[in-house]
């Protein structure tokens, strides 16, 4: 989202920012009134949108919407965006969340804006193979109710916008699948490759780093300590593995494996990950793009990653990454980065270059600016 706002704002646009200030992500007062002084303006609306069982339990017993959607709509947050556009009249409106379609009916009844869709991921695939993933009979029956309701919203609601922004070409082909054939550009996740990263010497361990409250970041974690981990440590003992996110467990702090360590929260990513030298993502149910491969790939560091964390980036197994999707996959994967580290090397310098030209925002940024402004014309 922040590439997008600079690339609007470098353009020569008057970028209007208006966001949900949720209890999951609070920020302070001042540090939000620091974020984004040069744009034309920023606002925030306090939402709670937590997960509470008793609006979960009525939202499944009593609507045939997605839970999701009813926890995104606010009328003060709707209240915010009627003032706004009755003082701000926008040429387009760029939406960062197809849970926020809803309010794009009261949008239209008030202005003629452009109404841009980012898709970040497909949303109701996450929820898909986190039910198929779970063993528990009930949460799986939910979970499965769940991913249809979200996938019966994101295909009205993708037809409801004037341009779709998918974040890669899998999600851009998932969504023409359901007839939608025009005004679809993909527009990458966009790395500032020429932010300057210190060197530092690395050692030999492997990290990951991700918010656990996303929960298939959590979920393969678990996978990784209770299935990997055992088999792993007998076979490379002095091989280390730290991981670090927000909101993370408390079980996870608890009974570690030896040889693991949960760093928590952290304040910097970039120095949580300077003195690490393989970035292992686990992941096993998800969607969308993973952003800190890409970061991980800029500075060199080496990615052992599953089929499905390595979705929606063009890069090639064993050439760019090295490829484990079961725990002896993992194992052996691990095993032979440690063997051969010269040829692991060259797996990581051959990404860096791959994100470089790849993933350049200005020229992502380019091309959306094009697509945005011949649709403008025609609007």
């Amino acid at each position: 989202m922040h590439a997008m706002i600079e690339g609007y704002h470098k353009a020569g646009w008057q970028v209007y920012l208006l966001a949900m200030h949720t209890h999951r992500h609070a920020v302070s007062e001042a540090d939000l009134k620091r974020l984004y002084p040069y744009i034309h303006a920023f606002d925030t609306v306090d939402v709670d949108n937590r997960v509470k069982p008793l609006g979960t339990i009525k939202n499944f017993l009593f609507s045939k919407e997605a839970n999701h959607a009813d926890r995104f709509f606010h009328l003060s947050f709707l209240k915010k965006i009627k003032d706004i556009l009755q003082k701000f009249d926008p040429d387009a409106i760029q939406f960062e969340s197809v849970f926020l379609a809803t309010y794009l009916p009261y949008i239209k009844k008030q202005s003629k804006a452009l109404a841009i869709l980012r898709v970040h991921n497909i949303e109701y695939e996450v929820w898909e193979r986190l039910a198929n993933k779970t063993s528990h009979p009930l949460k799986r029956i939910y979970l499965k109710d769940l991913a249809k309701r979200i996938r019966n919203f994101e295909e009205k609601a993708w037809k409801q916008f004037d341009l779709l922004l998918p974040i890669t070409g899998i999600d851009a082909h998932v969504i023409r699948q359901t007839g939608i054939s025009k005004n679809i550009q993909v527009a990458p996740f966009a790395l500032d490759i020429h932010k300057p990263h210190v060197a530092q010497q690395e050692e030999w361990n492997g990290y990951h780093i991700g918010a656990m409250d996303w929960i298939p970041n959590a979920e393969s974690i678990s996978w990784l300590l209770t299935e990997v981990w055992p088999r792993l440590h007998k076979v490379l003992p002095e091989f280390k593995f730290f991981f670090a996110g927000r909101n993370m467990p408390a079980s996870f702090k608890k009974n570690l494996p030896e040889g693991v360590t949960c760093v928590g929260e952290v304040a910097d990513a970039d120095k949580f990950i300077a003195d690490k030298k393989i970035l292992i993502v686990p992941l096993r149910s998800g969607s969308g793009i993973r952003v800190k491969i890409l970061e991980a790939m800029a500075v060199g560091k080496i990615v052992i990653s599953t089929d499905i964390g390595i979705q929606g980036i063009n890069a090639q197994p064993n050439v760019h990454y090295l490829p484990a999707n079961t725990s002896d996959e993992f194992v052996n994967t691990i095993k032979w980065c440690l063997q051969n580290k010269s040829a692991a090397m060259q797996i990581a310098a051959n990404a860096m270059e791959f994100v470089k030209t790849e993933y350049d925002p200005n020229f992502i940024m380019e091309s959306v600016l094009k697509k945005v402004n011949n649709l403008l014309t025609n609007h």
